[in-house]
């Protein structure tokens, strides 16, 4: 079965070294379920600055474990900056709260976290 996240970036960043690999997963697990609930939260609230804060914050780690949603977090960071409030960005923020949720349970067991 195919992953919902991708080493490929991350073992060439860590030379594949399996500590540093390690590290990164438990950064993953340990940060960025807690900030997609921020963004989730932020979104429902229509807080603008912290959605786009948080969006902003989530991505770099996103695109390093090439979760393939950066396009749809991209688009409710600027839906916070621009304050877009006639744009739905639904479709979007669920897509990057399933991706997170998916790749969160699979680093968990990955790496027995």
């Amino acid at each position: 079965m195919e992953k919902h996240y991708k080493l490929h970036r991350l073992k060439e960043l860590a030379d594949n070294d399996q500590e540093f690999l390690f590290a990164l997963a438990s950064t993953f697990i340990e940060e960025v379920p807690a900030d997609a609930e921020i963004l989730k939260v932020a979104v429902e609230n229509e807080n603008y600055l912290l959605t786009y804060q948080t969006a902003h914050k989530m991505k770099p780690t996103v695109d390093m474990f090439e979760l393939g949603i950066l396009d749809d977090l991209i688009v409710v960071q600027d839906w916070g900056k621009l304050e877009q409030k006639d744009k739905n960005i639904t479709a979007q923020l669920n897509s990057v709260l399933a991706a997170i949720d998916r790749a969160t349970k699979e680093i968990i067991q990955d790496f027995k976290l």
